[in-house]
């Protein structure tokens, strides 16, 4: 049989297609993903899911001008391959390669950037009032949005908003009962008796004055093809549910959807996932959390543990598992999560609100209104802080030290190693009158015994890691083992202290005036943003008590840091080893020029 996807490099060859090859050309997308992601890792199951809507879209709307809204972007890779992006598709979330996610400067069939959920709704509305403003009547704007990500408050208000306009949107609700984990909620219960047809109550999108049609199923193209042809011609919002199946046309993705939302390297023609040697390695940060609040939870019957649909991610699913009752994954809802933490703290329970870095941007003015504020003892566990790889840009967790710095009865804490995480975990449980975040980064630490006795940690007090005479590196986090090789292998180690300030708030300020006092140069190192984090804090500490220090900061410069694994970012930044260590002798080497000089 001829090939066909080897022919279409954009949706006009697309279109020139017989509707009857299209089930073909599914079939060829599907083993074009699963060969390319088996083997250069990426997200799966959530693009193989809508292929033929993918098609479809491309086949009966006019895009680019006509505009898709991929909400999160998990399931854009057909929709990329299928745009211009086929012969580069293997560069897929590599450093300088194609994003894992749409993103506007990459192509113009990208209509709007995504990374984070439940923002297609708003942004597609946004797009069909200018349409209208500007007399454009016959353009489309179409949001495609998953059951776990309407779910979210976001999408609410776009729908609500746009119920009460004639703005030419079509919404698509790609209903497949699972987000990264399986749907929660009573949404999912909804749409599940929708499916079912044992609903009996008003459709809660036709109240919202949509017009709904559907369920359909998602994987019958031709029947997809006729209803987005209906739907092209009726004005007003319209709300079309189709039914999916995450991993569609790959066993193994389809029996297990969680494990390959995004599986890692397996073997494409089997569906086997290839597993590495078993060699013993530190545990990931994630699974440090999700062991320890188990232990701690078993000692204190007020621990609670919140997620916001990272259970498996955040690894908070081990006390699902082994005490459901006190653990809540409360689906793509980050304001809920932190509010809920803080209504339990009033209550005198002992929330552990577990939510990625990057995501808690999310719920800024529940910290601050309803936690900080309030001083309820709520503990944030922030996982996936730093650099987190090939996500890219939108899921760097780079942000938060500069962000909550400036927050007032916020204690921060951000661990070097995993019995570090686990002593900040049991001294927040033991009673804070404040709260607490503590963040750590995504991937493995670095210790093989871990699992040692508790013990409490002193709220605000740093610690030296090494002497040294001329020059004092501050740092804060896990960035501290690159910072303890880089120290190894300069010229003269004997000249360089090291110390770890664990706080960022609030910063230990007997140690710093130590510090200051006995070192010429400080340099701190930290993998967050310079602008406003760590290093601006001992700026703030130097300034008010009138030190003349030498003073650099180093973290991520002041710019979004795109796609590639985590070493070649570091690299890209100057914070891996060579890069340190270049740094700290171009600065003793300019020390020691001063002291010659003078």
């Amino acid at each position: 049989m001829q090939k066909l996807l080897q022919h279409i490099n954009s949706p006009v060859e697309l279109r020139h297609l017989e509707q009857h090859d299209l089930p073909q050309l599914a079939k060829e997308l599907r083993e074009f993903i699963i060969n390319i992601v088996a083997t250069k890792e990426g997200h799966l199951g959530a693009s193989l899911g809508v292929v033929e809507l993918t098609i479809a879209l491309h086949y009966v709307f006019n895009t680019p001008k006509d505009e898709l809204i991929w909400d999160v972007g998990h399931q854009a890779y057909g929709h990329k391959i299928l745009t211009g992006r086929k012969d580069i598709f293997h560069t897929n979330r590599q450093m300088d390669g194609v994003s894992g996610f749409p993103k506007r400067s990459e192509s113009d069939y990208d209509a709007f950037g995504t990374g984070h959920s439940s923002t297609s709704i708003s942004a597609a509305l946004g797009m069909a009032i200018a349409s209208q403003l500007k007399g454009d009547t016959n353009k489309q704007h179409i949001a495609i949005i998953g059951d776990a990500s309407i779910a979210s408050g976001m999408a609410f208000e776009g729908l609500n908003h746009a119920g009460v306009t004639n703005a030419n949107l079509l919404v698509i609700l790609n209903d497949n009962a699972i987000g990264i984990d399986p749907s929660v909620g009573a949404l999912k219960q909804y749409l599940t008796n929708v499916k079912k047809g044992t609903q009996k109550q008003d459709n809660i999108f036709e109240a919202l004055n949509f017009d709904y049609s559907g369920p359909i199923d998602g994987h019958d193209i031709n029947m997809v093809i006729s209803e987005l042809e209906r739907l092209k011609n009726i004005k007003g919002p319209k709300f079309l549910h189709i039914i999916t199946t995450k991993g569609k046309g790959l066993k193994q993705a389809e029996e297990d959807q969680v494990k390959y939302h995004a599986p890692g390297k397996f073997n494409a023609q089997t569906g086997d996932l290839i597993v590495t040697s078993e060699t013993i390695q530190p545990p990931k940060y994630q699974d440090v959390f999700g062991h320890t609040i188990v232990e701690l939870a078993k000692q204190n019957k007020s621990i609670v543990g919140i997620t916001p649909a990272m259970p498996t991610g955040c690894s908070l699913k081990y006390m699902m598992d082994e005490i459901p009752e006190r653990a809540f994954d409360v689906g793509i809802a980050e304001q809920h999560a932190v509010t809920l933490a803080a209504g339990m703290a009033t209550q005198g329970l002992v929330p552990f609100c577990n939510i990625y870095s990057t995501f808690l941007q999310r719920a800024y003015d529940q910290v601050i209104h309803d936690v900080a504020l309030q001083k309820l003892p709520v503990i944030f566990c922030l996982d996936r802080a730093g650099l987190v790889g090939n996500d890219g840009a939108t899921h760097h967790g780079v942000y938060d030290l500069s962000y909550l710095r400036c927050i007032p009865n916020l204690i921060i804490f951000a661990p070097r190693n995993e019995i570090e995480l686990r002593n900040i975990m049991y001294t927040a449980q033991l009673g804070l009158n404040q709260p607490i975040a503590i963040r750590y980064p995504r991937g493995r630490g670095v210790m093989i015994d871990w699992k040692q006795p508790f013990s409490k940690i002193e709220i605000g007090k740093g610690t030296q890691l090494k002497e040294g005479t001329s020059m004092a590196i501050l740092s804060v986090g896990d960035i501290a083992k690159n910072i303890c090789e880089a120290i190894q292998k300069c010229n003269t180690p004997e000249d360089v202290a090291h110390y770890d300030m664990r706080f960022i708030k609030p910063l230990d300020e007997k140690l710093l005036h130590n510090i200051f006092k006995t070192h010429k140069s400080i340099v701190t190192i930290e993998n967050n943003t310079v602008k406003g984090g760590f290093g601006s804090a001992i700026l703030e500490f130097a300034s008010a008590n009138n030190y003349k220090n030498n003073i650099s900061t180093l973290g991520i410069p002041d710019n979004f840091i795109e796609h590639g694994s985590v070493n070649q970012l570091q690299q890209s930044t100057g914070l891996d080893v060579e890069g340190l260590t270049g740094y700290i002798n171009e600065t003793l080497a300019f020390l020691l020029s001063q002291e010659s000089s003078t």
